[in-house]
């Protein structure tokens, strides 16, 4: 049992395996790979001095093997051979060998010579007894019992010191082990482990037939498992270490063919573990002095093994992927490269193969085996302790390097990965020479060259090498040189290898400022997409460049030792000027890690070196007034996008020391809320112009929470001069105009804020657009709290532009004064009047609005030429201050005079201005400006709101013509004008609906009908849609102020609105349905009852039918619905629409006007006696017009309803005599209703 538990235990100089277990069994014979490895024996064992067998009496017996002996260690403690041993090359010792060895083989090959056997006839050929090893071999041959159990006794048996087994026995037995030693199948792991024991053991009398047999195991090819074969040889090691070395290149070429079979997994790393294990040993036996058992052409042929060994290993096993194959692949050739680099001459020969293993790069397309190779044997010598000659270190650096930056071989990525693994192995191997060769390729004009070696210095950098760390400065020197170079490459080259700088060591840069570089890549490339010249490549390169900028600012690490000190406050520098405004992100983001560890106290600006602060920051000191002023105009900023205004915000957060001591509370409470409004976390601001009224709500906040007058003078200089410093046209001007109002609004000095006003209102470019608005914005917030000085200061601007127009002056001052600039800053002032006028207060407004708002808007409009662009700043100033006075309280009365010659001016307008090609804006502004001032008191009278309701339709609705629509819809203004018209039209419902608020007499809605009646029944299409849509607001106004005013028209507007459902537009045809609608709930609410108006709306998706007859079958029922709510007193108003109606229309209006007409009648025939002959008038006048043929079957049958119903009082009017207008159809039906009824 203790055998079975050693064979358990049983351990190589290997890491514990587990052993497979197998299915079928074959058996291996002695071949003539075996016989080939027995006749190297001889030779072998005779150059050595070592007998194969020992002679009996001459050399004591080998100690019992151990399976536990570590390697080496049996060799060590081996008694030395008795006897004096002879020179390797005398005869005597070939003649000793010979004999000696002879037996051996002969036992080998199964014959023992003819003397020998009579000699030995007498003798006892071993002590064990014969019955006992017959037996246990016999039992193997029979398959009988537990063959791990006949292999544990047999060993035991082999162990004792005068063991020694027949010849034939050994034969038979080395045949039997072998059988299950490398069985592939069907031979469980302890028989296989027990087996190898036995050649273990059996080797202590006949090692040299134990080696031939395993030998010839190695060499053997087909399916056999060689897995214990190496672990016996690794026994033998262990165990005869001695007696091993004599057979070292036997035992390599073994295991080159192995290396050429096994791939992958445990038989790889034993083998492996085999290979380090003797040559371990070779090396010991090497560097302890010992006399070199070999002869130099056996040792020249043990060389050229272990080298074809070593090369094969790398060849063959370079694709390992698992640690463990890879680990112990490594071990292996680094053992093969110790004892091949003892000596200086094979040293060479290993160079050399170096050499070879890098050649094949140049010559092949795919590098990545042969890199692989290259890689396994540099990490090998990485394990030794040679060094490599500087000239073939130079020689393999260059072709590596050489594969790694031609472009034309198109590596792939592994194949790439590869290369530069190569050459930081070799960076590893000699540091030195490696940053040399590279350093000495940034100054080589190829560019390939130099973007590879800049790769490759950042990677070492990264690699935290001490070489590299020592030689790190001499190479930011270095390629601080190619700062200047134009190659894309190169640039992002360089870039990457600052990002490798400042992950490595931080403290380096300080001989380059790498940050400013950083900074200034960026703004190169800002400067070359701004220009315009790039191609659509060359533009994708830069903003990769922008890109990579942004991430290696943004990715810094500022918890590195020395980054705190290498940001702080060079950071600062970077933030005012606008063309860095991109990198406010990444800046904000490290300015915020500083802050998080305290480190925002380093040494101020001033501190630091005055020529590098003078080539950084072109412009005054960085003051905190200009800072403030930069993240404001960042932060306010719609066009610089939601990160960098949220980058800016909270460098405002963490920087709040430098501004002022005493905002960093507020600030600390009301920033988190704004960054909340970029994030779109909070509902309360929806967009843009919210967050922008909240940030100038925040800047005025601050400005007096400093409540410092110098302080917040400052800050409005430098906002000044920023806004002077900017392009007239620049859209980013607009925020600032604003801040610099809010915080001129706080200002105290009088003479201050007029100064400033004054000098951006001589600056301003009025001409463009930009500028006016930001004019506008600077007054109107300025004038919050500074209403009087920013009042006095646009007097006085003012009468400088009006003061002497028609009087006597210069020529160049008059030219002046009548130029465009003059012209447009006079439309300006106008508008910013206005602005100002709705942010005074109601004191400031009821003082100064009548006197001295609208009369210096009067005074400016009548100095100007009265352009376009005039009359709309004098409509849109004089809409302002209407508004501004209404916004007062009704209490307010405004000055009727100034009223009407205001009202005046708007009615010369709107007769000036008509909608047509092009498209003007005028008639809209008229219309907003007459709505506000219509609501201020005392009211117009009736004659001028009729006057200006006539005016505004006809600009509106009447215009434009059929005609000038259709060119309108070919220009190229179409979307425009039709927008501007909606618009128009919707201005005018509210204007309606304001005058009927301040007109209580009902006779406005009145003239309101007739003059859309005149609209309403155009031939014109396009007049009537918008007559429906005037209409559509007013009934919507009426319904919403409950007045009884449509409800004294109703007949009116049905009559007007009833032949429209079948209008050849589909858009008025609804909008008459709807129109209906509203008028039938007006009517129910005025009598108090409920009108069922949800069938009309089903009966709409009938109007939008292309038949005709569809279109008349649902007019006929919606004119069912009507006339059942209809007041009976409104009989003669509707009949008189439709008589109008009919008059000027045609085709299927006409026959719906018929079909309402005898839809009333026959509803309310019987009720309408008193309106009899009002209608019978009404159909006789209709009788004259162009269209009575149409209409003359609804006409019959109305005069047929009535006289049915009336028949008294048709046949009376009819009875009197004809007049002379009568037409020839009226004077037919009278007599066919006098005959028919006369009987």
């Amino acid at each position: 049992m203790e055998r079975l538990r050693a064979l358990r235990g049983e351990s190589l100089h290997l890491d514990p395996v587990t052993l497979p277990e197998h299915t079928c069994a074959s058996s291996v014979c002695l071949g003539h790979c075996a016989s080939s490895t027995v006749l190297a024996l001889p030779n072998a064992a005779a150059r050595h001095g070592l007998p194969s067998t020992p002679a009996r009496g001459k050399l004591p017996l080998l100690p019992p093997p151990t399976t536990h002996t570590p390697a080496l260690w049996g060799w060590r403690s081996v008694p030395p051979t008795a006897g004096r041993v002879l020179g390797p090359g005398s005869k005597q010792h070939q003649r000793q060998l010979l004999c000696s060895f002879l037996p051996g083989l002969f036992a080998c090959v199964g014959c023992v010579p003819r003397r020998t056997r009579r000699r030995e006839r007498s003798r006892v050929s071993s002590p064990v007894p014969t019955c006992a090893a017959t037996l246990l071999l016999q039992r193997l041959q029979d398959q009988e019992g537990d063959r791990a159990q006949a292999y544990c006794e047999l060993e035991s048996a082999l162990c004792q010191d005068s063991s020694r087994p027949p010849c034939g026995v050994v034969n038979r037995l080395l045949a039997e082990v072998s059988r299950d030693l490398t069985a592939a199948q069907g031979v469980t792991s302890y028989v296989r482990t027990a087996a190898s024991n036995v050649l273990v053991a059996l080797a202590r009398t006949h090692f040299t037939l134990v080696m031939a047999e395993l030998q010839s195991h190695l060499k053997a090819t087909g399916d056999m498992c060689k897995e214990l074969v190496l672990i016996t040889l690794s026994k033998l090691f262990s165990t005869y270490a001695p007696q091993c070395i004599p057979f070292v290149w036997l035992m390599l070429a073994g295991l080159r063919s192995v290396v050429g079979q096994v791939k992958s997994g445990q038989i790889l790393r034993i083998a492996c573990a085999v290979v380090k294990q003797w040559l371990d040993g070779v090396k010991i036996h090497l560097s302890a002095g010992m006399q070199c058992p070999w002869p130099a052409m056996e040792k020249e042929r043990i060389y050229e093994n272990l080298h074809e060994l070593l090369f094969s290993v790398m060849w063959n096993w370079q694709d390992r992927q698992e640690e463990k194959d890879k680990q112990a692949i490594l071990g292996a050739v680094a053992a093969m490269l110790d004892v091949l680099l003892q000596e200086e001459r094979h040293q060479e020969h290993v160079w050399e193969q170096l050499l070879w293993l890098v050649h094949p790069c140049q010559e092949i397309q795919d590098t990545c085996r042969v890199a692989k190779s290259l890689t396994i044997f540099l990490e090998a010598l990485g394990g030794t302790e040679s060094v490599i000659p500087r000239d073939q270190f130079l020689d393999v650096t260059s072709a590596v390097f050489y594969q790694l930056y031609d472009d034309s071989k198109q590596h792939s990525e592994a194949a790439r990965a590869q290369l530069t693994h190569c050459i930081m192995l070799q960076a590893r191997i000699c540091p030195e020479e490696t940053i040399l060769f590279l350093q000495s390729q940034l100054g080589d004009d190829w560019e390939p060259g130099c973007v590879a070696a800049l790769g490759l210095l950042g990677a070492l950098a990264r690699s935290d090498e001490p070489m590299m760390t020592e030689k790190l400065p001499q190479v930011v020197e270095a390629v601080q040189c190619l700062c200047s170079n134009p190659s894309i490459r190169v640039r992002m080259a360089v870039l990457h290898f600052i990002s490798d700088l400042f992950t490595a060591n931080a403290w380096s840069c300080s001989a380059w400022d790498v940050v400013g570089h950083i900074f200034r890549e960026f703004s190169r490339t800002t400067a070359r997409r701004a220009s315009g010249h790039l191609s659509a490549q060359e533009a994708q390169e830069e903003g990769a460049l922008q890109e990579l900028c942004m991430d290696i600012l943004g990715s810094l690490d500022v918890s590195v030792r020395g980054m705190s000190k290498l940001l702080w406050p060079r950071l600062l520098l970077f933030v005012v000027p606008a063309q860095y405004t991109g990198m406010l992100i990444p800046v904000s983001r490290c300015v915020c890690a500083l802050a998080e560890r305290e480190e925002l106290t380093g040494r101020p600006i001033e501190h630091l070196d005055p020529h590098f602060v003078s080539s950084m920051f072109q412009g005054p000191l960085l003051t905190p007034h200009i800072l403030l002023a930069r993240l404001l105009v960042v932060a306010g900023s719609p066009v610089a996008g939601s990160k960098l205004q949220a980058a800016a915000l909270l460098l405002m957060k963490n920087l709040h020391g430098r501004f002022h001591r005493a905002v960093g509370a507020m600030w600390a409470a009301e920033i988190p809320l704004l960054l909340q409004c970029l994030e779109g976390r909070n509902e309360s601001f929806p967009d843009t112009a919210e967050f922008e009224r909240r940030l100038l709500k925040f800047l005025r906040a601050s400005v007096d929470t400093v409540d410092d007058e110098a302080w917040t003078e400052a800050l409005s200089s430098e906002l000044s001069r920023r806004l002077s410093s900017s392009a007239s046209s620049s859209a980013e001007k607009s925020f600032p105009y604003k801040a610099l109002g809010t915080v001129l609004g706080s200002c105290k000095g009088v003479l201050h804020v007029q100064e400033k006003l004054l000098q951006h209102l001589e600056e301003a470019n009025e001409e463009e657009p930009c500028e006016v608005q930001g004019i506008i914005s600077l007054l109107s917030h300025a004038a919050e709290n500074n209403f009087h000085t920013v009042l006095a200061t646009l007097t006085m601007f003012a009468s400088r532009l009006c003061k002497g127009r028609n009087a006597r002056i210069s020529r160049r001052k008059k030219m002046e004064l009548d130029s465009t600039r003059a012209h447009a800053t006079r439309s300006a002032l106008m508008l910013a009047h206005g602005s100002v006028a709705l942010r005074a207060s109601k004191e400031q407004l009821l003082a100064h609005l009548e006197g001295d708002i609208v009369g210096n808007i009067l005074m400016l409009y009548s100095c100007s030429c009265r352009d376009l662009q005039n009359n709309l700043a004098l409509l849109q100033s004089i809409t302002d201050c209407s508004s501004a006075f209404q916004a007062v309280g009704d209490s307010a009365s405004f000055n009727r005079s100034l009223k009407s010659k205001l009202l005046e001016i708007l009615m010369d307008l709107m007769k000036k201005y008509y909608s047509g090609i092009p498209v003007s804006p005028v008639p809209l502004k008229v219309v907003l400006a007459l709505e506000q001032l219509s609501k201020l008191k005392p009211s117009f009278e009736s004659k001028d709101m009729r006057e200006m309701l006539v005016l505004c339709c006809k600009n509106i609705v009447t215009h434009p013509s059929a005609e000038m629509m259709l060119k309108i819809r070919k220009s190229q203004q179409a979307a425009q004008y039709l927008q501007l018209q909606q618009t128009s039209l919707k201005a005018l419902g509210r204007l309606m609906g304001v005058l009927l608020e301040t007109e209580p007499s009902g006779g406005f809605f009145q003239n309101i009908v007739h003059v859309l009646q005149k609209s309403m029944t155009s031939t014109n299409v396009w007049e009537r849609k918008r007559a429906l849509q005037t209409c559509s607001q007013l009934l919507s106004v009426c319904e919403e102020l409950q007045r009884g005013d449509a409800c004294e028209h109703f007949g009116s507007l049905v009559g007007l609105l009833a032949p429209l459902t079948c209008d050849p537009m589909p858009a008025s045809r609804q909008l008459a349905v709807t129109c209906l609608t509203s008028l039938l709930r007006i009517q129910a609410k005025a009598v108090n009852t409920v009108i069922e108006t949800g069938d009309i709306k089903s009966l709409c998706e009938g109007l939008h039918a292309c038949s005709i007859a569809s279109q008349l079958q649902t007019t006929s029922k919606m004119a069912r619905i009507v006339c059942r709510n209809f007041p009976i007193e409104r009989t003669v108003d509707f009949m008189a629409a439709i008589k109008e109606t009919i008059r000027k229309a045609n085709g299927v209006r006409v026959r719906a006007c018929g079909k309402w007409m005898t839809t009333f009648l026959q509803m309310h025939g019987k009720d309408i006696s008193w309106n009899v002959p009002p209608i019978l008038y009404i159909l006789r006048s209709i009788t004259s017009f162009a269209q009575q043929s149409t209409f003359l079957p609804f006409l019959c049958q109305a005069v047929v309803i009535l006289t049915r119903c009336h028949t008294e009082a048709v046949m009376s009017n009819f009875s009197r005599p004809l007049g002379p207008t009568d037409s020839e159809t009226w004077k037919r039906i009278r007599e066919f209703c006098l005959q028919r009824w006369s009987r």
